[in-house]
């Protein structure tokens, strides 16, 4: 008799032993690093962000500790009162600030279930520090750390691609500084759990509780589990964000065979209309991506294959991933992985909600991205033995952008206009 798989056997990339590990250990400052690590370390990541597009980077110096305590400001922000914290709400022409359950779409069609909070700037007078005490000074510091494992990175990424040291560094020196010269961002992120109770699930979000029924016609019924005298008023933005799901529901298709874990092989349904955070690339030159759970982050690897692979967890390690600006510098030798966040089809790990923090380095933003600024290694081939390069890196190549224009057009897609 065949045995059902249990929930703790998931295979992931890692359990495969298929995502490359890359020790920084002694590597020294980003002022002054270690030369032979660095070197050491320039290989490794440009033989994993080449042949994966990813990698885990253990021993980095950013203290578990400064992360838990991060994790749980967030927590304490989303427990404020709303009018609170709309004065932090994210404003169209800027990034910095909180981002509300389904104010995001990365699939421009189907609301994100998390909060967010992007740090685009350090200063307290942007940050909620006035309802929560601590909260900058905790913040800046932990940015600032972020930012040096960012700048370590960035030379040895350089010398990965057989450029000058310094040649990322000094075209993302305005990162976090507050200018509006960079859009590099810091963000906090909590995904709430997801509790199955009597085939009736539910969504804990803050303060705020929304529910999911399963229903006998297949079409879903998203409302509020508090009586309809209780219900936001139209002023309030979780009344908003009802009325938005309801109509993304509405649209969704609920097509089973779109429903199949394809990760994992297994036929369990994911919510239909639901999503922790939908399939895309990152925009800028790479991100940094600590967790504190397997929480259902998959890629899908530059290997042609369409099949979404589940990362796995780490403790203690920090993912770095490219995003599309540096696939476009690097003519697409540093692939930006296609990736997304599904509510796990493991109760026990959806049960538990699940924070992570995401460091997205950006280049400054009047640098201009052309792949003729790195040299070339491709061998010169007969032209009927070289492959066509796609259609859209021929129109990059072509035409330079400056990395505010590529930022913001992704901001736009993802915002609305």
């Amino acid at each position: 008799m065949l045995k059902k798989p249990t929930d703790d056997k998931v295979d992931t990339l890692l359990s495969k032993s298929q995502i490359p590990i890359i020790d920084l250990a002694h590597c020294g400052t980003e002022e002054v690093p270690v030369r032979s690590v660095l070197t050491r370390v320039a290989t490794q990541l440009h033989k994993a962000l080449s042949e994966k597009g990813l990698a885990f980077l253990v021993n980095h110096g950013i203290s578990e500790e400064k992360l838990k305590v991060a994790w749980k400001y967030l927590d304490d922000f989303c427990e404020l009162p709303t009018d609170v914290k709309e004065h932090y709400i994210r404003q169209k022409d800027d990034n910095h600030g909180y981002v509300q359950p389904g104010q995001e779409k990365f699939d421009g069609k189907t609301p994100e279930l998390r909060h967010c909070f992007n740090i685009c700037t350090l200063s307290a007078k942007h940050l909620p520090e006035e309802p929560l005490p601590g909260f900058a000074d905790h913040v800046a510091g932990l940015a600032q750390d972020f930012k040096s494992l960012a700048g370590f990175l960035l030379q040895a990424v350089a010398l990965g691609l057989d450029l000058q040291q310094q040649f990322f560094v000094e075209k993302h020196s305005h990162m976090l500084s507050g200018d509006h010269d960079n859009e590099t961002t810091l963000r906090l992120l909590y995904y709430p759990p997801v509790i199955e109770d009597n085939n009736h699930l539910e969504f804990v979000k803050g303060r705020c509780k929304y529910s999911y029924q399963r229903c006998n016609m297949g079409d879903p019924d998203f409302r509020p589990e508090d009586p309809p005298s209780r219900r936001p008023s139209n002023m309030d933005p979780d009344a908003d964000l009802l009325d938005e799901i309801d109509s993304s529901l509405a649209e969704a298709s609920l097509n089973p065979s779109e429903r199949k874990c394809e990760a994992n092989g297994c036929t369990a349904k994911p919510l239909a209309g639901f999503v922790r955070c939908g399939q895309h690339t990152d925009y800028g030159t790479f991100t940094l991506l600590a967790q504190d759970s397997e929480g259902g982050l998959e890629v899908k690897l530059p290997n042609g294959s369409k099949k979404w692979h589940r990362v796995g967890h780490l403790p203690g390690a920090i993912l770095i991933n490219c995003g599309q600006i540096l696939q476009i510098w690097t003519s697409e030798r540093y692939p930006a992985l296609l990736h997304r966040v599904v509510v796990p089809e493991q109760e026990h790990i959806r049960n538990k909600g699940r924070h992570s923090i995401a460091y997205f380095c950006h280049p400054d933003n009047l640098t201009m991205i052309s792949p003729d600024d790195l040299p070339h290694h491709e061998i010169e081939e007969d032209c009927t033995n070289k492959k066509p390069r796609k259609k859209s890196f021929r129109a990059a190549k072509e035409k330079v952008y400056n990395a505010y224009q590529l930022v913001q057009r992704r901001f736009k897609e993802t915002y609305g206009a």
